[in-house]
């Protein structure tokens, strides 16, 4: 008789643990939840506080604060010596007829414009990390816009800048792209920074749509966009007192990638003639197979078979859809008409050699993604699951470098796992990128970012240099205190140098270039200094895993993550649901067992 009792009063032990384990989590969830939407809202006040539509001027303008461009003539503000430009479009609105076509240049036009509010944000779901998702929205959303400053000479290094956002997410309308102070702090710079075609309009695979034939390049139309905004460049940007024969591209996350996609894309050719790649690479591409899921998504939520019926979706039905859809935004696809199917063969045969590169990643980068799962303490639990949804893809022989990569790492089990993820998707394919293109002659210099941001767990994450690099010091959304103005003051210099000459060094610190044998890096951090091969075993482990193109499809993108958290959650609540279970069939056994006991007695 004791046996029984000994296991119910184990099973109802085990299922009180599994119940506290849950509530935690849950608890911490909700908790983390809670603080997310209170961040959510104050940032779209914040948003609120800047949304406007330029508008056609008919009547009397100040002629000072007007720019004539080819597609019209637009009237900007003047701030503290800097002349601002704001939603200026530099294709003609992709609707109707040219939604997922190729973008065509924006028309000549004599009219006047106004130009002090941003174009919309691209079509997305809001996030509070992704401002610009905050902002107003539509498809008519390709415009850019130009800071330049009012003094100095003529003929200025032009730098462009294309957001990041997991290529579904983001615009230029995120305060922490605005470019006043960068350019009040340095008069030798015109800046411009892009908005481009995301998510469900950027990049799509219609190949198997019926229709779809005539949608052949709809994989990559955000960088055909990219393409389009740098010829409005060359046309326009001397008008603003910049160089069009020395413009720079730069991007972080999926900008970082974006600028390393245009060197192998032949349309490009002349319009830029150097690169900085933040936080991306070649590695966050799609191929066709990975891009036609989300088409057959799209099929499917919009019970929709032919491109003649996609057309005619409005533009608050694909709001609507997107809400749905955009867990599962496709990268840039290699589709062999826009990108090349072997984007670092590409790189290893010389395409792009003449233009000079300046590439790197942060030491935490996948730290990011604490706050996109919901907090530290749901991170923690969901690693082993994000490692494991990687490594069942690679094979049993290979998976011995993955599994020597994480014994060789010190401290907690998650932070192993997260430098796992960083060397894999971010350091590890910036490295071969790096140097497939030192190696064909490109002048080429590497980063590694260590400055870590005051964020609880976030370390030198993802995104927390940018506010170092255009000047925002007091916007904390990734530092979590204002940056450190000396260490800002010192990358903008960098950035500039290499804008202007190609050659990031400045007048203190020397910037060697980046070549296989000694693969001298600048360590940006707390202290700057030059180091030959940081971290070498970690590369060397990683080198052989780049082989499979981890993209960041199974974990580190936003809607990857958002998919691990839900799944954590759908187990969590199965758990509990199986503990109540079995804590009601105990209860109710032991009442029954007393019941007969007392009709035993009663018998009796």
């Amino acid at each position: 008789m004791k046996r029984p009792n000994r296991l119910v009063r184990a099973l109802i032990w085990i299922g009180l643990l599994i119940l506290c384990m849950i509530g935690a989590t849950l608890f911490f969830y909700w908790r983390n939840t809670r603080a997310s939407k209170k961040l959510l809202e104050a940032a779209r006040i914040q948003m609120q506080k800047i949304q406007g539509e330029n508008q056609k001027i008919t009547g009397a303008y100040d002629r000072d604060l007007a720019v004539r461009c080819d597609n019209g003539t637009f009237v900007g503000q003047k701030l503290n010596g800097v002349y601002a430009y704001k939603g200026i479009p530099y294709a003609e609105p992709p609707v109707g007829d040219l939604r997922w076509q190729p973008p065509v240049d924006a028309g000549a036009d004599d009219a006047v414009y106004e130009a002090l509010y941003f174009g919309k944000s691209c079509i997305q779901t809001e996030d509070e990390t992704e401002r610009a998702s905050l902002y107003l929205q539509g498809e008519d959303c390709l415009t850019l816009n130009v800071w330049t400053p009012a003094a100095g000479d003529p003929g200025k290094a032009v730098m462009v800048f294309f957001p990041g956002g997991a290529f579904g997410w983001g615009g230029t309308a995120d305060p922490l792209y605005d470019g006043q102070r960068l350019v009040e702090a340095h008069d030798d710079i015109v800046l411009v920074t892009v908005n481009y075609r995301i998510g469900l309009l950027g990049f799509m695979d219609f190949s198997e749509v019926p229709g779809g034939e005539d949608f052949k390049k709809s994989g990559n139309l955000g960088l055909l966009d990219q393409i389009c905004a740098l010829r409005w460049v060359q046309r326009n940007i001397a008008r603003f007192g910049g160089d069009p024969d020395n413009v720079t591209i730069f991007g972080e996350s999926a900008g970082g990638s974006s600028v390393s996609f245009l060197p192998l894309i032949d349309e490009a050719d002349g319009l830029f003639c150097r690169v900085i790649a933040q936080s991306g690479s070649l590695a966050f591409s799609y191929s066709r197979e990975e891009c036609r899921t989300l088409t057959q998504k799209l099929l499917e939520k919009t019970q929709m078979t032919s491109m003649e019926e996609l057309l005619s979706l409005s533009e608050q039905e694909i709001i609507s859809v997107n809400k749905e859809l955009n867990d599962y935004i496709n990268f840039p696809e290699r589709d062999g008409i826009v990108l090349p199917e072997d984007l670092y063969a590409a790189y290893e045969d010389g395409a792009g050699s003449g233009i000079n590169m300046l590439i790197g990643t942060n030491a935490d980068e996948a730290r990011y993604f604490i706050r996109e799962m919901g907090g530290y303490e749901v991170y923690t639990l969901a690693g082993s699951l994000v490692y494991e949804s990687i490594v069942d893809r690679i094979s049993k022989e290979d998976r011995r470098f993955a599994d020597a990569f994480v014994v060789l790492q010190r401290g907690d089990i998650i932070w192993r796992l997260t430098e796992f993820l960083n060397d894999l998707l971010f350091r590890g394919p910036a490295i071969r990128q790096g140097e497939l293109h030192a190696q064909n002659g490109g002048d080429t210099y590497m980063y590694y970012w260590t400055k870590a941001s005051a964020l609880d767990h976030y370390g030198a994450c993802h995104a927390v240099e940018l506010a170092y690099v255009f000047n925002n010091l007091d916007d904390t959304i990734f530092t979590g205190e204002p940056a450190d103005p000396a260490l800002a003051a010192e990358v903008q210099d960098m950035w500039i140098h290499f804008a202007r000459t190609g050659s990031p060094s400045t007048g203190e610190v020397i910037w060697e270039p980046y070549e296989r044998n000694a693969r001298r890096t600048m360590i940006l951090g707390d202290d700057v200094h030059m180091e030959s091969d940081p971290l070498p075993e970690q590369r060397v482990l990683i080198e052989p895993l780049l082989e499979y193109h981890f993209n960041g499809q199974y974990m580190a993108t936003d809607y990857a993550l958002l998919y691990l958290r839900n799944q954590l959650i759908k187990v969590n609540l199965i758990i509990l649901g199986a503990a109540l279970l079995i804590f009601v069939v105990i209860k109710v056994k032991k009442r029954t067992k007393n019941i007969v006991k007392k009709i035993d007695k009663k018998v009796e």
